[in-house]
């Protein structure tokens, strides 16, 4: 498959999806696996919510949503990968609740339907800025007033303060647009399109950041 934008790191190679939450756990020196259920139980996920997950990758983050769900709860996953599309239908097969739709979150969309919550994960900083701004548009367009869009990604922070093999790692791993990414005030740019009331959570000595962002009107 084609990328679309060829500096990206989020548009993956088949094996790099097929073994997607290894190499997470490896990238994040094994830590991935505890903090994203702590990520996740800040969320905030009550019965009967509507979620929305776009870049949901192999389900792994929408099954532990889905510990805080209910019978009417529902959870709709957005990728394009095959390989995340066949993980993902595996892992959820047991849960009439949970739907899997191939679907760039890069370019408008409509689902016809609003959620409670919609939540990305280590997706949008893996875009030039202009194509974030038409994700978040996206994701307010699916929300409720009142809801909240969830961003778990890096957090603000100067690389250059960063501890020597703590940069090298980051250097080597992540695409040029992450480096722009962790330099922008997203609380400004997430005011700018309507959200407010942030509250943030810290994780893997700050460098990471749940982003909750409630849609004003």
């Amino acid at each position: 498959m084609a990328k679309y934008y060829p500096d990206s790191g989020v548009e993956l190679s088949t094996f790099t999806a097929k073994h997607y939450d290894t190499i997470m756990n490896i990238a994040s020196f094994g830590y991935y696996k505890g903090f994203i259920k702590k990520a996740i139980s800040k969320l905030d996920i009550k019965p009967g919510d509507k979620v929305l997950d776009m870049g949901c990758g192999t389900g792994r983050n929408i099954l532990l949503m889905n510990k805080y769900a209910s019978s009417d709860s529902s959870f709709i996953g957005l990728d394009i990968s095959e390989a995340m599309e066949r993980q993902f239908n595996d892992k959820c097969k047991d849960f009439q609740h949970i739907e899997f739709i191939n679907k760039r979150i890069d370019q408008p969309f409509e689902l016809d339907r609003k959620f409670d919550k919609v939540f990305v994960s280590f997706v949008i900083h893996g875009f030039p800025h202009e194509i974030r701004e038409t994700i978040i548009k996206n994701a307010s367009n699916h929300l409720k007033p009142g809801s909240y869009f969830n961003i778990l990604d890096f957090a603000e922070f100067d690389m250059d303060k960063m501890p020597v093999h703590h940069r090298f790692v980051f250097k080597k791993i992540e695409c040029k647009y992450a480096f722009d990414y962790i330099k922008r005030d997203w609380k400004t740019i997430l005011q700018e399109q309507g959200f407010g009331n942030f509250e943030e959570s810290l994780y893997l000595k700050k460098y990471v950041r749940l982003l909750k962002a409630e849609k004003l009107q």
